[in-house]
């Protein structure tokens, strides 16, 4: 299961207590304190790992724990501090306070970390308090408790193009198709039920990565079909590619897909609208999709590098689109 919002309990260790003990040794008559400091409690991190593609970890725990500090012992000896508990986390991961929503930390960055919950302090043992006018101190301190904190993780993934489109429309059968990867293709909605992030070679050897997220019905925002919940993860791109069906099979008007998926997404973040885009006519090897295109290039004011002509399932056009695509995101990067 693709989980990408988590809500977690954090507590690091609290610190070791202090210990009163007195030397015993052989020939040493007046003796004196011997006890010592506990271990500092272990801190918590969160750590960013391209390696992870979703908070899976943490959809059965919600309450991570950082050991504890052992308490110091006799002969003025130190308690063992408790480890550091380092919890990885895919990138593109927002923390958020859980009370109040506030930011607290966006990992964008290979290996970045951050420390989010403090172990407590050891406690001091009697031999810390022995002085010149107090020999013989019986005073010890416990150990502090480590810090609590209650978060929020959402993963919005990182990727340079997003693929947006009603369900069966084709986008898997693109992403299948330019990243040479094998996904779960059917002549039905919703075979996608999980965003795909596949990274694509271009015909200069550099590569882009392209998220496809599931199909997006009318009224999505009022949470029909799968509703917006994985449109979080297309608001990093830097393109948006609109993958629309001219096959006519289902009964589908390009130009009216078009204005429904833009009005969906202004109802979730009107900022999307905002991002360059590109518009890929999907389906053009069925018979009939000529009138459907002809219809859509009369009604849609266009240029030729915004708009394209493709068949995912037959291999047309996709080198003119993956052009466009890499002359589009050039430009968003320089």
């Amino acid at each position: 299961m693709f989980t990408d919002t988590a809500t977690i309990t954090l507590s690091a260790g609290k610190g070791g207590d202090g210990t009163v003990a007195w030397r015993r040794e052989k020939y040493i008559p007046k003796g004196g304190p011997a006890g010592g400091n506990g271990g500092r409690g272990g801190s918590i991190y969160l750590k960013a790992d391209k390696e992870l593609l979703s908070l899976e970890a943490f959809r059965h725990q919600r309450h991570m724990r950082a050991p504890h500090g052992k308490p110091g012992g006799g002969n003025d000896r130190q308690g063992q501090s408790g480890k550091d508990l380092i919890l990885k986390v895919p990138f593109g991961t927002l923390a958020k306070d859980a009370a109040t929503a506030e930011i607290l930390f966006d990992f964008t960055e290979e290996g970045e970390e951050l420390l989010f919950c403090k172990g407590g302090r050891g406690g001091k043992g009697n031999t810390f308090f022995k002085s010149a006018t107090h020999q013989a101190p019986i005073k010890h301190t416990r150990g502090e408790e480590g810090e609590t904190k209650r978060i929020e993780l959402e993963l919005k993934l990182i990727a340079d193009v997003g693929l947006v489109g009603f369900p069966n429309a084709g986008k898997s059968t693109l992403l299948s198709r330019i990243a040479k990867v094998n996904l779960k293709i059917a002549p039905y909605p919703f075979t996608t039920l999980t965003p795909n992030v596949a990274s694509v070679e271009m015909e200069d050897f550099s590569r882009l990565l392209f998220a496809d997220i599931p199909g997006i019905l009318e009224k999505a925002h009022e949470n029909r079909g799968l509703g917006l919940s994985f449109l979080r993860h297309i608001e990093r791109t830097s393109l948006l590619v609109y993958v629309l069906d001219v096959s006519g099979v289902e009964g589908r008007d390009p130009l009216e897909d078009f204005s429904v998926l833009q009005n969906e997404l202004s109802a979730y973040n009107k900022e999307l609208l905002q991002k360059p885009f590109l518009i890929a006519l999907n389906k053009i090897d069925v018979e009939g999709s000529k009138e459907r295109i002809d219809a859509f290039r009369l009604n849609y004011p266009h240029d030729e590098e915004t708009l394209f002509e493709i068949s995912a399932l037959a291999a047309r056009g996709i080198s003119s689109l993956l052009a466009g695509v890499q002359r589009r995101t050039q430009r968003c990067f320089s």
